[in-house]
C-alpha cells in the first residue's frame, strides 16, 4: 500500500514534467519545429479540427515549414487559422501548400521567451511540490490512522523516499530548461 502512494506520486509528477515537454515544444526557437503548431485550430466544415488532422506538416529545413493541406479548399481556412494564432507566422501560399518562413529571433525576443520558459518551468516545479505535499498529508494521515498500523520509521522513510522522488523531478526540469535555454539564445 504504501509503495503506491510512491508510485502515484511518480505518476502524478510525470505527468507534470510532460505537460512541460509539451508547452516547451510549442516555444518557438528561431528554428522550425511542428511543436509550434500544435495549439492550431482549423474550421474544418464547421467543426474546430487540429491543424495536423487536416493537412501534412513538415519541416524540410531549419527556417521552413510546409503544409499541405488534404483537401485544396482547406487552404483559405489554414491560412485564417495561423494568422488568428498567436505563433506570429505570416503563412505564404501557392495554391497547393502553404509555407510559413521561420524569421530569426532578436536578442531581446529572445530574452522575452526565456523568461517565459523559465515561468513554465517553475510553474512544474510549484506543481511537483504540491504533489508532493498531497502524498506527504496522506502519510500522516495513514501514520496517525490505528488501523493502517503502519510505524512512524515507515512513514518517516515513506516522505523521505517522496522528497528523493521529488529532489529527482525538479532535478529533470532543471536539466531540460537548462537545454531549453541553450536552444532559444543559440542564434
Amino acid at each position: 500500500m504504501m509503495n503506491e502512494l510512491v508510485r502515484k506520486a511518480d505518476e502524478k509528477m510525470n505527468k507534470a514534467h510532460e505537460t512541460l515537454k509539451r508547452e516547451f515544444a510549442a516555444i518557438r526557437t528561431g528554428r522550425a519545429s511542428l511543436g509550434i503548431l500544435d495549439g492550431i485550430m482549423v474550421d474544418y466544415y464547421g467543426t474546430p479540427t487540429h491543424l495536423n488532422q487536416v493537412a501534412n506538416l513538415a519541416v524540410p529545413d531549419p527556417k521552413t515549414i510546409t503544409i499541405q493541406p488534404w483537401e485544396p479548399k482547406m487552404l483559405g481556412e489554414i491560412e485564417k487559422a495561423i494568422l488568428k494564432s498567436d505563433v506570429g507566422l505570416n503563412p505564404g501560399n501557392d495554391g497547393k501548400v502553404i509555407r510559413l518562413s521561420i524569421p530569426p529571433l532578436t536578442e531581446e525576443r529572445r530574452h522575452q521567451i526565456v523568461k517565459h520558459a523559465k515561468k513554465l518551468a517553475e510553474d512544474c516545479r510549484v506543481a511537483i511540490r504540491n504533489i508532493r505535499r498531497d502524498i506527504n498529508d496522506d502519510i500522516k494521515k495513514k501514520g496517525k490512522d490505528k488501523d493502517a498500523h503502519i510505524s512512524e520509521d515507515a512513514t518517516k522513510k515513506l516522505q523521505d523516499d517522496i522528497q528523493k522522488l521529488t529532489d529527482n523531478h525538479i532535478k529533470k526540469i532543471d536539466e531540460f530548461l537548462d537545454h531549453k535555454e541553450k536552444e532559444i539564445m543559440t542564434v
